[in-house]
């Protein structure tokens, strides 16, 4: 899918409050993806792509096709998705689809530690090989996040970690990441 199919995916989801499906048909969940729309929308309003990923995207000659695992409810992909979004259209050598990680998409060939984790950016080339991969989360991230778990923070203490890091990295790990893997 386009990005503008999942936005409206996102907010079909948002405006269904009758017959959701799971995981939307539990509260928490409904809770936590309403707030991935709010920070979804702020990063696309807000967020700026630095100067030198903005030379590196625009130097790509070669056709690349862009797959980006997601769904709505995942926290990471609020933050990441808007991101390498910015970054695709930056350059029409890039063409970008969406797949939704619980409706048919490829995950399973690329699961973390054995986990279906999400946001995941696949690079491939136009024959359909994978140039390199990207996700679910930047390591400083990551690193912080196992710290806190392994202190035994609880989960909604963690959530509020992570939110907190995105919010004062604005992006920068995400796109100095990928543009490394270019």
């Amino acid at each position: 899918m386009h990005f503008n199919d999942y936005l409206q995916y996102f907010e079909t989801i948002l405006n269904n409050t009758q017959n959701l499906q799971e995981p939307y048909n539990d509260p928490e969940f409904m809770e936590y993806t309403k707030l991935n729309w709010s920070r979804l929308n702020r990063w696309i309003k807000t967020g700026e792509l630095l100067d030198e990923t903005k030379k590196t995207i625009q130097n790509i000659q070669t056709k690349q096709r862009w797959v980006l695992i997601s769904e709505p409810w995942c926290g990471d992909a609020a933050h990441a998705v808007p991101f390498i979004v910015m970054m695709a259209n930056l350059n029409p050598n890039i063409t970008l689809e969406i797949q939704l990680r619980d409706s048919g998409s490829e995950i399973e060939k690329y699961l973390t530690n054995g986990s279906k984790s999400i946001p995941l950016l696949i690079i491939r080339d136009l024959s359909g090989n994978d140039i390199t991969k990207w996700g679910p989360r930047p390591k400083d991230c990551q690193a912080d996040f196992s710290k806190l778990k392994a202190e035994g923070l609880e989960m909604a203490d963690l959530k509020i970690a992570l939110q907190k890091w995105y919010n004062n990295d604005k992006g920068v790990k995400i796109q100095q990441e990928i543009i490394a893997l270019l």
